[in-house]
């Protein structure tokens, strides 16, 4: 028995001759050692849901992890779209108009993400299933009944046995127009249906793939949208390890988590993950001139200010800003991004934050409120069509005058905008770990990764969140307990949960490439953070470096 399983996984290896894909190029000159490891892998069964090929980001970094994991022994397959779903997160709107989209079949607007599919995974030897091997006819036909007839409002709570697909169908359609929300969007009703239906698919793909298969993990990029979200909701149904990651700030660092898109996993990972590490001035001094580096982005490959500006009287002048009375920041983040729910949120939505923050401030003429608009709306991979700026000019035609808005192109940088700040109130950006570490009180009203942390102000309903205004200006820093609490994190989250992959570069921006000199650097006792990850894949153990271990930080 386990022999005729291991002869259905001793493909040939075939590189095309000429091959300009550098993964396959190491392949081709360890051929022998990576025929081998394809011959006696015997292990753990994993299936990375790549879905879809267009996508660098995931074919550059699961293409690799496939080959490390191989090369430990274990048995891995990909699962790859297709072209058998109507729309996925491939899908923009930049790349196809709404008309287009609901009028051309997948069929035509996906060959060449197949063609990818074929190009860049079959040649490694590993196996290779398609979703349109496990999606039978009466399995569309349901699909595309119920996208049809759904009433439109029940769909983002759609949960149909336990899996959230409308939440994941409803943040797919948000990312492909670039809005927090569909209002306005004259074929937004028809888009957020053609999601459900392509999520309805996904659903029915893991059904039948999970009926016949079993694996040890699942492993896949983001964990949201459609593919990925409901192929996580469907793995965890079954009680399938889940493995996800995205890409991280620093230059050649990714984020793994177990059992759920990281979105979630930080914000409910356990204080004991971080809060005993050993501190040392050495520790202090990595952390702190890391952070110093995020205010340009010289250490990061995911940055949005070239060259920003540093001149705050400048900036006083040009906003009629006046710095000798306590000004409080707020910053936004891109209203699209990473829709799902959190039940701890103050507020249903970020506009109904920034709502409320405004009428508050009206009233307290003793204060100036600074929003400043996340640069992402208009530097970002999937530039906002839902401008903050515009919704608060909607929301407020008449702002008071003791707010003020600094617009997402404005060269200003953050930064030096909330050093001086009395306080900064975030939703959910992850500026306010910096902050903090920096001394400089935050107030949470959304999801944010430092809530619960111990070092900021938590508001979970607009009572709490309005006695929390009440009592600004605080007119001071935070304490040095909690200040160094916030460095601590700072530290687990940038350097030791941003595990390095330095064969993975970036030629660049938002393109990522492989690296590698040999094949045999991706064996074990390498990379430090490729071990971490094969190992947390393997065992469960948290995807953590122990970063202050090494004999550079001790």
């Amino acid at each position: 028995m386990i022999e005729s399983i291991l002869r259905r996984f001793r493909k040939p290896c075939r590189i095309p001759a000429n091959t300009h894909d550098s993964l396959l190029q190491v392949l081709a000159r360890d051929m022998d050692l990576w025929a081998k490891a394809l011959r006696t892998a015997s292990g753990p069964r994993y299936l990375i849901a790549t879905s879809m090929s267009n996508y660098n980001h995931a074919c550059v970094v699961e293409r690799s992890l496939a080959v490390a994991l191989t090369l430990r022994g274990a048995r891995v397959e990909f699962l790859l779209c297709d072209a058998a779903l109507p729309c996925c997160q491939m899908t923009k709107l930049h790349g196809c108009e709404p008309e287009a989209l609901l009028a051309m079949p997948a069929t035509l607007r996906c060959p060449s993400c197949v063609q990818e599919g074929k190009r860049l995974f079959e040649p490694l030897g590993l196996p290779v299933r398609w979703f349109g091997q496990h999606l039978s006819d009466a399995a569309r036909a349901r699909a595309a009944s119920v996208a049809n007839t759904l009433p439109v409002e029940d769909i983002p709570g759609y949960c149909p046995g336990e899996l959230a697909i409308g939440e994941h169908a409803l943040a797919g359609a948000l990312r492909y127009y670039g809005r927090g929300d569909l209002s306005g969007e004259p074929c937004g009703e028809a888009i957020l249906r053609r999601f459900l239906e392509s999520s309805l698919r996904v659903a029915a793909v893991m059904d039948d793939l999970l009926d016949k298969e079993s694996y040890d993990a699942a492993i896949f990029h983001h964990g949201i949208y459609s593919p990925q979200g409901v192929i996580g909701e469907s793995c965890r149904t079954r009680g399938l390890r889940v493995v996800n990651w995205n890409p991280s700030y620093r230059k050649n660092t990714f984020i793994f988590s177990h059992g759920d898109t990281y979105h979630h996993t930080m914000v409910s990972e356990p204080a004991e993950a971080w809060d005993a590490i050993p501190w040392t001035e050495r520790l202090e001094r990595l952390t702190m001139d890391y952070l110093d580096s995020r205010r340009c982005g010289s250490a990061d490959w995911i940055w949005f200010h070239e060259r920003p500006e540093n001149d705050m009287d400048a900036f006083a002048r040009e906003f009629g800003l006046d710095w000798s009375r306590p000004v409080v920041g707020l910053l936004t983040s891109v209203m699209w991004d990473a829709q799902l729910h959190y039940k701890a949120n103050a507020f249903p939505c970020m506009l109904a934050w920034v709502r409320h923050t405004v009428e508050a401030f009206r009233s307290r003429p003793d204060l100036q409120l600074l929003i400043r608009i996340h640069p992402a709306e208009v530097r970002g991979m999937v530039p906002s069509r839902q401008k903050m700026a515009e919704e608060i000019r909607r929301m407020t035609p008449q702002l008071p005058p003791n707010v003020f808005v600094v617009p997402p192109e404005h060269q200003a940088s953050t930064y030096a905008l909330m050093d001086r700040c009395d306080s900064v109130i975030i939703f959910n950006t992850k500026t306010g770990i910096e902050l903090s570490a920096a001394g400089i009180p935050v107030v949470v009203a959304g999801e944010a990764w430092i809530r619960g942390k111990g070092f900021s102000q938590d508001a979970s309903s607009p009572q709490d969140y309005d006695r929390i205004l009440a009592s600004l200006p605080l007119g001071v820093r935070l304490s040095p307990e909690k200040t160094a609490r916030a460095k601590r994190y700072a530290f687990h989250f940038f350097f030791r949960r941003m595990l390095e992959l330095p064969f993975i570069g970036s030629p660049q921006k938002f393109t990522f490439s492989v690296e590698l000199e040999s094949l045999t650097d991706l064996l074990p006792g390498r990379w430090p953070g490729l071990d971490c990850i094969c190992e947390g894949i393997a065992t469960g153990r948290p995807f953590i470096d122990e970063y202050e271990l090494r004999p550079e930080t001790r």
